[in-house]
């Protein structure tokens, strides 16, 4: 009896192991889940995550970190022209009332005002703590700080590191944050957050090497994820900016708001097809870059909106001297706000104005005419410009221009926050940086993502790990945990019957309904037709499967984050469908105009007690009166 009783137990191990359901016979043998216990865990491991970190580490309670990728590899890396803070290093008339201004005139009035209020306040702080722990800023003559003009910003507001300067955020934070007793975990993906009732108490994971679930439990939980590009086609985001945090958020009952309101940058690269939507700085219109149709004309200096036109110039030779600080003169239309820019280069593109390959040109080459060492200029000020256009496409843009067009790049919705804590509507849950909505508006204004996540980072580590402290244990369901397990494993199960759809394939044609239908431009058909689709294409998520077994498996990953981009795609649809206006950076083609009585709201959605999606209208809190004069005197 002994020999076929071990012959069944050796041939269910081997079948397990080749249906990808135990990765290590330890697996089967222990029965036993690999577990972690946090007083703070933290889901990403990017600028608001690492600040976060560092933060509730400092208040003495032990933080784990989750990254998706390998440390150091977060998306933040990508930003390039700065990190906004009114220093005042380059324009001394530059402080938090006119950063304050300026950051609500750019979200059209919808910003949570307290968000704005301590952002501008407290981003300088945060800049030189930075630069206290090693980063490298560029530097004025007289040594301090350097700051570049950006658009929708007043003064030279930027604090940057030539074009690299979230690359040089996170390497301080990172190395910083590594020596503060932080336990790191890196390639681990999340599948759900999980609860003890209406608290959120940790989160059920799987490490990408081998495939093996992991729980970590936690007293306090924080999102920092970043965004969601990689639903659309064109985007300037890399790979794993699904909104996953988003949608983990909203599944464990968080609300979102301002989903609608998604920002395309007016310049990413357009060709070659390769590179399409790789994210070109804005610092190369603060130095002085120019934009021309096939024709050669500025045509931004066609369209500057009432609210800036007496902050903008229509003389070129006044834009050159502001960009090289002449504090009296004006900006030039190309720093415009960015929602509003990458719609003239839309229009001048359906226009048949366009460059060969769908974009305008983007020309910092000119500045030869006004500078004798120009090339040596554009070199030091846009290093990584010149290599990426240089290697990619073959192009010196130090003698000639480039060709740009809107990239999908940020989103100013994601999970509704408390201003001061980042607490979340869920107990126990909080979310900060790009997944985080209010401080935006409508439209964010360049550079304030970057003190963004060291604003909110830092508030969100704090307050998490001040509710930890005075916080006992939850408990966590193991019923909850097997069930979600037994749902990461459908894909392969699916694919053995032969009944699965291709996971890759659902996201192609999803990429593809956001792009054309929920893009730069939207109208209610298109709307309407996109939430349809987005529900066909549910189903055939629910049917994507995949073959292979759990080690380093894209098309298993690419099946369980269906439902995440999904889940984002459809709450962006319908606040887009419920609002109908133009504002910031969602444009309505069948109502161009602002409606007045929309601007003092907030669209959210909501997990239904049956599970489907709601969409409510809240109305914003009235500003503080005090705020108010601070607007009406900056203006």
């Amino acid at each position: 009896m002994v020999q076929p009783f071990l012959g069944g137990i050796f041939g269910l191990l081997c079948t397990h192991v080749l249906h990808g359901h135990f990765n290590r016979l330890e697996d089967f043998l222990m029965g036993e889940l690999q577990r972690f216990k946090f007083d703070v865990l933290i889901i990403g491991a990017g600028g608001a995550g690492l600040r976060a970190a560092i933060e509730a580490s400092a208040k003495g309670v032990t933080v784990g970190v989750i990254c998706r990728s390998l440390l150091g590899k977060a998306h933040t890396v990508m930003a390039e022209g700065g990190v906004a803070a009114a220093l005042g290093n380059v324009d001394s008339r530059d402080g938090w009332e006119t950063h304050f201004s300026d950051t609500m005139r750019g979200g059209q009035y919808l910003n949570n005002w307290r968000m704005a209020e301590l952002h501008a306040k407290e981003a300088p702080e945060r800049v030189r703590e930075l630069e206290a722990w090693g980063a490298l800023f560029d530097r004025t003559k007289d040594g301090r700080i350097l700051q570049r003009n950006f658009g929708g910003h007043k003064y030279p507001r930027l604090a940057h590191v030539g074009d690299r300067t979230g690359l040089e955020m996170i390497r301080t934070l990172q190395d910083h944050g590594i020596h503060q007793g932080i336990d790191f975990h890196q390639e681990i993906t999340v599948v759900s957050l999980l609860k003890d009732k209406d608290r959120v108490v940790g989160a059920l994971a799987y490490d990408r090497e081998r495939g093996r679930f992991r729980i970590y439990q936690a007293r306090s939980v924080i999102i920092a994820t970043g965004g969601m590009g990689k639903i659309y086609k064109i985007t300037s985001n890399s790979w794993d900016c699904t909104g996953s945090g988003i949608s983990l958020a909203y599944h464990a009952g968080a609300r979102l708001i301002d989903m609608e309101f998604i920002q395309f940058h007016p310049t990413g690269m357009v060709w070659p097809p390769s590179v399409r939507g790789l994210l070109i700085t804005e610092g190369v219109r603060g130095e002085g870059g120019v934009l021309r149709n096939s024709e050669g004309k500025r045509f931004m200096f066609d369209d500057i909106p009432d609210l800036y036109k007496n902050q903008t110039s229509s003389d070129e030779e006044e834009g050159w001297r502001y960009t090289q600080g002449d504090p009296n003169a004006k900006r030039p239309p190309e720093l415009l706000t960015r929602d509003h820019v990458a719609r003239c280069i839309y229009r001048e593109v359906k226009a048949g104005r366009g460059s060969p390959h769908g974009g305008v040109f983007l020309d910092i080459a000119w500045i030869k005419e006004k500078m004798k060492d120009a090339e040596a200029h554009i070199k030091k000020k846009l290093p990584s410009m010149y290599h990426q256009f240089k290697e990619l496409a073959g192009i010196d843009i130090t003698k000639e221009p480039m060709e740009v067009g809107p990239t999908t790049h940020y989103i100013m919705g994601g999970v509704k926050v408390d201003a001061d804590s980042q607490r979340t509507d869920v107990p126990g849950l909080y979310a900060a940086g790009e997944c985080a909505a209010g401080l935006h508006g409508a439209n964010r204004l360049g550079g304030n993502s970057l003190s963004d996540l060291l604003v909110f980072g830092q508030r969100a580590g704090a307050h998490a790990a001040e509710e930890a402290s005075r916080t006992k244990d939850g408990k966590i369901d193991e019923a909850e945990v097997a069930a979600m397990i037994e749902w990461a494993e459908k894909p392969f199960e699916r694919y053995d019957r032969g009944k699965s759809t291709n996971p890759f394939q659902v996201q192609n044609e999803l990429q593809d309904v956001m792009q054309d239908l929920v893009g730069i431009v939207r109208n209610e058909e298109g709307l309407a037709r996109a939430i349809e689709s987005l529900s066909e294409l549910q189903e055939k998520a629910e049917a994507a499967g995949c073959g292979g077994h759990r080690e380093f498996n894209p098309g298993w990953h690419t099946a369980l984050e269906l439902k995440h981009m999904l889940t984002v795609a459809e709450a962006i649809a319908k606040a887009a469908k419920e609002r109908k206006e133009s504002r910031g950076g969602h444009c309505r083609l069948d109502y161009t105009e602002k409606n007045e009585e929309l601007g003092s709201v907030n669209i959210a959605v909501k997990k239904g007690s049956d599970g489907k999606m709601e969409v409510e209208v809240i109305p914003e809190v009235p500003l503080r009166d005090d705020l108010k004069k601070v607007i009406v005197k900056m203006e």
